[in-house]
């Protein structure tokens, strides 16, 4: 057949011609063009092909905005866990490609309602209990102190600073701080392991073999054991019951074997929730105003009503969820 070819409509698609170029010096027999697959909020692209009758996927992550080798690092760590990322079948480092296998478009995202979580959960449970438990942390950037802050500080500068300018945050700011300092120590009170820092419904796919395919991993660090759950449960396409919430939570607790209290782990759930969505917040504020991307600008609703649903648990909070409450400040 003719060889595939990638129509040049502005200077990116130079970046595509590099890749097909590559892909073409490695011997590979391409049988199609480069087709685009659904991308993510960074400056990676994908791209679905046919390679002797085969499908994979291309990631273009170009350099220097971004860097492939933390995803190859943590794919290593994954497969050599017995779970399941992509194997990396061809990559060039330097120019930032990387030839991967294809799970399909199956995700959990598409799959999962509120009628078969039972189905579900408990291979996604399996999933985080193996990365906390048996996945290599060694060496591993910490989520630490200074990246709490720096993920939590995304509302006040994207959200509030851009998408409610008209706010006036000197109130706001007067207990951001020890705020802050509260959801930070909880954090790093709790056990460090493994942790994917993305574990929601559309970076999980259902295999063709009915095995759970696991992507978008390379921001994967050392840090709270409940990160992945809370990033599971308070989910950008479906809102949970709360008492379901709870009894996900204390399941995990007794699955990994925590020798931490109900209440306590509860407690350390809610508070690392509350720093997750605050930056979840800021950073689709951040990807409007700064990236120009406006496809995450509308998911913002379901993280905001996270975060007062939250804050109304915890009357110690109760200055931080009066200011978030007042119309102004609304989504």
């Amino acid at each position: 057949m003719e060889s595939p070819a990638v129509k040049t409509t502005n200077e990116n698609d130079l970046r595509l011609e590099q890749a097909l170029s590559w892909l073409q010096q490695l011997g590979l027999d391409l049988q199609s063009d480069l087709v685009p697959v659904a991308g993510d909020a960074s400056f990676r692209r994908y791209f679905r092909l046919d390679i002797a009758g085969q499908s994979r996927v291309l990631m273009d992550a170009p350099p220097p905005a971004e860097d492939v080798r933390p995803f190859i690092d943590i794919d290593h760590r994954i497969r050599a866990t017995g779970l399941l990322a992509p194997e990396i079948i061809h990559a060039d480092i330097l120019n930032g490609y990387l030839l991967l296998e294809d799970f399909g478009d199956d995700l959990y995202r598409d799959v999962l309602d509120e009628n078969n979580s039972d189905i579900y959960f408990p291979g996604l449970f399996d999933v985080m209990k193996k990365m906390a438990l048996d996945t290599d942390a060694s060496k591993l950037p910490e989520f630490d102190t200074r990246s709490l802050r720096s993920d939590m500080d995304l509302f006040p500068d994207w959200y509030l600073g851009k998408h409610r300018n008209a706010v006036s945050i000197q109130n706001f700011a007067e207990n951001w701080q020890a705020f802050c300092e509260t959801i930070i120590e909880s954090a790093r009170e709790q056990p460090q392991c493994f942790i994917h820092r993305d574990f929601h419904s559309c970076n999980l796919l259902k295999t063709s073999s009915g095995d759970i395919g696991i992507i978008d991993f390379q921001d994967a660090s050392k840090g709270p054991v409940s990160y992945d759950l809370i990033s599971l449960l308070w989910d950008r396409y479906i809102s949970w019951p709360r008492d379901r919430l709870e009894s996900w939570i204390e399941e995990f607790r007794i699955s990994l074997g925590l020798d931490i209290k109900p209440q306590q782990w509860l407690r350390y759930c809610d508070l690392m929730g509350l720093q997750r969505n605050f930056k979840i917040v800021g950073i689709f504020a951040r990807i409007y105003y700064r990236d120009g991307k406006d496809g995450y600008i509308e998911m913002i609703p379901r993280f905001y009503e996270y975060l007062l649903g939250t804050l109304r648990r915890y009357p110690e909070f109760k200055q931080i969820l009066d200011f978030l409450e007042q119309k102004k400040c609304a989504p």
